[in-house]
């Protein structure tokens, strides 16, 4: 495990956490995760969980990632997935917020490998550098991911050669983060 990429995500975390503890005197909120099994919910209420999140229970990689198009993906990647189960976050860097993605659940996880290998998919067929999503932006055709080649974190638009660098490693990416609330 790459513990950079680690305890720079539960660093995160832990803003975030105390974030929602300092503006709204309780546990992160989702209304999105309502209903839906997760070892992060503390309690829920009539429309909505609070959630904690959990350390990660299973195996530490991304490993159907890499069996699907015979990769190897880069460490930090295989970290900021199986690092904790927790819900998504939102995030702001440079100005621009995200949400950072983050598995729910065993079968949440099984669901976003997945999604990465249907991403790369597009990728090979558009013969694109291969690039893992890690937060998507208000605009749908854009997400932030890690390019598995230079494992720099990028700004990328989805389907198009359109790329602008953010960050030399997703440690430092994670670091400049702020919670937002």
């Amino acid at each position: 495990m790459d513990n950079q990429t680690a305890e720079a995500l539960q660093a995160f975390t832990q803003r975030y956490c105390d974030a929602w503890q300092q503006q709204r005197a309780s546990l992160p909120r989702s209304e999105e995760l309502y209903g839906i099994p997760s070892p992060c919910i503390s309690a829920t209420d009539a429309d909505a969980v609070f959630w904690q999140p959990q350390p990660f229970s299973l195996p530490a990689n991304i490993s159907a990632v890499e069996r699907a198009f015979d990769i190897v993906v880069q460490q930090p990647a295989h970290s900021y997935y199986t690092t904790q189960f927790a819900g998504d976050m939102q995030a702001r860097f440079a100005g621009e917020t995200m949400t950072l993605l983050q598995a729910w659940s065993p079968d949440d996880f099984q669901r976003m490998q997945e999604n990465l290998i249907g991403h790369l998919v597009v990728q090979k067929r558009l013969k694109l550098s291969p690039t893992l999503f890690i937060a998507t932006l208000d605009s749908e055709l854009d997400v932030i991911s890690v390019c598995n080649v230079s494992g720099e974190v990028l700004k990328e638009t989805l389907g198009t050669r359109r790329r602008t660098t953010l960050s030399a490693s997703l440690a430092s990416f994670l670091n400049q983060l702020d919670p937002v609330v």
